[in-house]
């Protein structure tokens, strides 16, 4: 729903560019998944509707790899924070991508 996608131009913007010195290339759409299955299942629509999907981790890469050259979908993990396992034991720790 609405908090978790979002088409508005400022935002596409925002995730359609990194610290590199390539133009912004925004994706079509920006949508923020909160658990695994909602990954899963955004991932398997885009891919049966042929449509370039965009990780976006924090936008401080150097590569232009968030740009979206050909549209697409962002899937920005942000809120995928949570620490699932922590082992002061073995010096390991188990994190969701945006840990």
């Amino acid at each position: 729903g609405a908090p978790n996608v979002s088409t508005a131009t400022a935002v596409r913007e925002q995730h359609g560019h990194d610290e590199s010195m390539h133009p912004c290339a925004p994706p079509d759409v920006v949508v923020w998944p909160q658990a695994v299955g909602q990954v899963q299942e955004l991932a398997a629509l885009c891919h049966r509707s042929r449509v370039p999907m965009v990780p976006f981790g924090t936008g401080t890469g150097l590569e232009g790899g968030v740009n979206a050259v050909q549209g697409g979908v962002c899937f920005d993990l942000s809120r995928m924070d949570a620490i699932a396992e922590l082992s002061l034991e073995d010096f390991s720790v188990t994190v969701e991508p945006g840990v």
